[in-house]
């Protein structure tokens, strides 16, 4: 049965590199310590960009208890907390998985409450001016890259992200193939009915005729997974697969971009292929567009 659940975003996609800058026109995103002249600037920590124009305060919600509030400009603000200009580092990996998962939560606390944001990568610092109030900075900013961040939140509106991953059974498929290739029955048959050295040769024989077999098979099912998956998607994002788990080896990874009036139609799509023989579906979500805001 196809698996719905709304699941966290691993670590590792949350904390994206803290180098990366979604948003191209941001004031200065402080990366190093050795970046910036002086770490005693008042700065503002980038949860996202969302969909109001509103000032508001979310609460001592942030990192480290930060309170987390919102600086607008026309329809769209910047969600932040103060901080010093410099980056958030630790070697500690209980501390930075705290902060990583507090900074999604907020990005989640905001997507809920306004429906389109365009998440920040984990520890993106909006850098003050000397003498310039920092908000004053972010609101510069925000009226200078207006046109392209409202056109991104419009992209996503009444739209959530959902990871799609398939999986298959090696040996279910292997059987299945063997079942309708005579090549291969014959090779089998070969193995059983042959000296010890030709049998040896057959079974070397079968074993590359599988791969071959099975490396095809499987750029079949990608193929036409991603067709009937592309259909009931905005956007889709082929991500890499991952380790085998289990018996089981995922062939296909993608995040999609779902309008909230497809998600259904998509689900229903996934339960049929959920029922392929040999095939499995895990559907996690829905989460802000993390992976659509490049």
């Amino acid at each position: 049965m196809t698996e719905r659940k709304s699941a966290q975003k691993d670590i590792g996609k949350a904390q994206n590199d803290i180098s990366k800058d979604h948003y191209g026109g941001a004031p200065v995103l402080a990366k190093e310590p050795n970046m910036v002249e002086s770490a005693g600037i008042e700065s503002n920590y980038l949860y996202c960009v969302a969909h109001a124009g509103e000032h508001h305060s979310l609460g001592l919600i942030g990192l480290d208890g930060r309170e987390v509030y919102t600086i607008p400009y026309l329809d769209i603000c910047a969600v932040v907390h103060d901080c010093p200009a410099e980056p958030y580092k630790s070697h500690n990996r209980k501390k930075l998985e705290e902060w990583v998962t507090t900074h999604q939560l907020v990005v989640d606390t905001a997507w809920n409450r306004w429906g389109a944001v365009l998440p920040s990568g984990f520890s993106t610092i909006l850098q003050g001016a000397p003498g310039t109030d920092a908000a004053q900075c972010v609101v510069s900013w925000l009226k200078r890259d207006y046109p392209r961040l409202a056109a991104k939140i419009n992209a996503v509106q009444e739209k959530a992200e959902y990871g799609v991953q398939i999986f298959w059974d090696p040996k279910i498929i292997a059987k299945s193939m063997a079942a309708a290739s005579l090549e291969i029955r014959l090779l089998e048959e070969g193995i059983r009915s042959k000296s010890r050295g030709l049998a040896y040769m057959y079974r070397q024989k079968l074993e590359n005729l599988l791969k071959k077999e099975m490396e095809a098979q499987a750029d079949q099912y990608f193929k036409q997974c991603y067709g009937r998956i592309r259909k009931h998607v905005d956007d889709v994002r082929v991500e890499k697969v991952k380790k085998q788990e289990a018996d089981l080896q995922m062939i296909l990874n993608l995040s999609c971009l779902v309008p909230q009036d497809m998600y259904l139609e998509l689900g229903e799509e996934l339960d049929g292929i959920n029922h392929m023989e040999g095939l499995s579906v895990r559907f996690t979500g829905p989460w802000p567009p993390y992976s659509f805001v490049g």
